[in-house]
């Protein structure tokens, strides 16, 4: 037979007053401890004052049934624990204690008419003594003590001074849990606040939903974490996931038409589970996307002042042992307004830039008309004037004036150049691609598909951009003019580089083409250490694809 650790020690010939001495001790060393730390001291401390071999807390959960959440164990070793097939759920004599929470004590568990028996890989137990832990007038858990060292029963004597320990641990797991809970809150609060100014910095537009999906599951302790948003409630949409693996292809294909997600955006109040996968309101995003079965869950709204746009969902792994497990709603959904109020501010301001830019645009089509085009006509109506002229003198005169005021106005079109470009550049790259998409349109007769993958607003540099601007607008003038196609798919990735993807099915390439447009867009991807290839087809299509390496800085 395998040694078995030593749960306690004899205390039958101590007097009674040394082992009160002992709990008194115990009990004054609880005072800092933390939660999880006090839950397994208790465990000890109660093998030692009642001399168990064995003894389990079993904390209870918030769910109707209330059967088991979690136990903490003292007696058992973790390879012990392997070979026992499933924990305990609160059944059978130990449901006993729960719903009846009241001192026990037997000669023989298995003697017991509401005893289930012990699964396959569990030590042997005889005697019991089962005492309830309460805080106020709620039982927090039940203390399970079984087989009294030296093989006799346990006797009024332990079960008094375990009375007294699980009075003693109410009051202290309640302060533990007090001073959690306001660490917790401070944190909660901390982080918002945090979040708020990360989210309203410019260059964390694009990140913004991962920012937020990351910090949630790391305040949360929890094992996963996602957030569903979309216009309504009809077309949500799995936009980001943290702590599991999951690809825009297939958190594109999740249906959440019924899910909890949903249910919380028309409801507009957070939901609590204690199984994900048994909930019938929920979709078992675990199974859908190949993760580790998942238990435990919260999801809670996405609210501001424009409504409820989405949700923020914490998940955990299934796992009956966890006593960390939080699923109160309340901060949560303080952190999650908190987060969609400044994503909702950060997205007018934005909107509030790019209307300033298009009204400086539009100053600058004014200056255009005003002054270049004012002056080059000007210009021709004096060059036109110098060939009536006789005079050698006179018209070289008029000559001479006309080159300067054509230098000025290559000045103001310089500037006008620049005061674009650099608008151009500091937009966001996914709204320019998709001007230039929309401009292609006008020339095709049918807009070509538009696809992003990874984060293209943060990887691809100001330096970069106009370089991807400028090949896509002549890669689409190129399938427009020469290829007369009948669909278009362009595709700006960012992975191991920046990838531009042009694709149509059009007339191909001919086997001899003149290289003045390819050849600038192969020197822009040389010039940055890349590369431009083409494969095309007669009659069949061409696919162009430019890519760079990294951020292609």
């Amino acid at each position: 037979m395998d040694e078995w650790p030593a749960g306690g020690s004899e205390l039958s010939d101590n007097p009674a007053e040394e082992r009160w001495q002992l709990l008194l001790d115990a009990v004054v060393g609880m005072a800092d401890l933390g939660l999880d730390e006090l839950l397994s001291r208790i465990v000890t401390v109660a093998a030692d004052l009642a001399g168990a071999r064995y003894v389990a807390l079993g904390v209870l959960g918030d769910e109707p049934d209330r059967r088991l959440r979690s136990l903490v164990t003292h007696g058992i070793s973790a390879a012990e624990q392997a070979r026992i097939p499933r924990p305990p759920d609160g059944r059978g004599l130990l449901g006993l204690l729960i719903d009846h929470p009241e001192p026990l004590r037997l000669h023989d568990i298995a003697a017991h008419p509401t005893s289930s028996g012990f699964p396959s890989g569990h030590p042997p137990m005889r005697s019991f003594l089962g005492v309830p832990i309460r805080i106020r007038d709620k039982v927090f858990g039940t203390l399970y003590l079984t087989e009294k060292v030296g093989a006799g029963d346990f006797t009024e004597g332990d079960e008094q001074i375990v009375v007294a320990l699980a009075a003693a641990a109410g009051v202290a797991v309640e302060n533990a849990r007090l001073h959690e809970e306001a660490a917790r809150r401070e944190r909660w609060l901390a982080a918002g606040a945090e979040l708020t100014a990360l989210l309203l910095r410019p260059e964390t537009d694009a990140t913004a939903l991962q920012i937020l999906a990351d910090r949630a599951r790391e305040l949360g302790g929890a094992d996963v974490a996602w957030v569903a948003a979309g216009p309504d409630d009809a077309h949500l949409a799995l936009q980001v996931v943290s702590g599991m693996p999951a690809t825009p292809e297939r958190m594109a294909g999740l249906d959440l038409s019924r899910s909890l997600a949903r249910s919380v955006v028309r409801s507009g109040m957070p939901i609590t589970v204690e199984d994900l996968a048994a909930d019938e309101r929920a979709l078992d995003v675990a199974e859908k996307l190949g993760w580790d079965p998942l238990g435990p869950a919260v999801v809670v709204p996405l609210r501001s002042s424009a409504g409820i746009e989405g949700v923020v969902a914490l998940a955990w792994r299934r796992d009956a042992q966890r006593v960390d497990v939080d699923l109160d709603t309340a901060l949560p959904t303080m952190f999650a307004e908190q987060a969609a109020l400044a994503l909702h501010v950060a997205r007018a301001r934005r909107d509030q830039e790019r209307l300033l830019l298009l009204e400086d645009r539009d100053r600058i089509a004014r200056d255009l008309h005003d002054l270049v085009i004012q002056r080059l006509f000007a210009t021709g109506l004096t060059l036109q004037g110098a060939g009536r002229l006789q005079d050698p003198d006179q018209v070289r005169l008029r000559l001479d004036q006309a080159v300067d005021d054509i230098d000025a106005t290559i000045r103001d079109i310089r500037r006008t150049i620049f005061a674009l470009g650099s608008m151009e550049v500091s937009t966001d790259i996914r709204s320019a691609v998709a001007e230039v998409v929309d401009r292609a349109a006008g020339t095709m007769k049918f807009r070509p598909e538009l696809r992003f993958e990874g984060a293209v607003h943060s990887r691809i540099s100001d330096a970069v951009a106009p370089d991807v601007l400028a090949v896509l607008t002549e890669a689409l003038s190129n399938a427009a003019r020469h290829a007369r196609p009948s669909s278009c798919l362009v595709e700006l990735s960012v992975d191991d580089g920046i990838r531009l993807r042009v694709v149509d099915d059009g007339d191909g390439m001919p086997e001899r083409v003149a290289e003045s447009g390819l050849a600038n867009m192969r020197r822009r991807a040389e010039q940055r250490g890349g590369s431009l290839t083409i494969t095309s087809t007669r009659e069949k299509g061409t696919e162009l694809v430019w890519w760079v390496p990294g951020d292609g800085s």
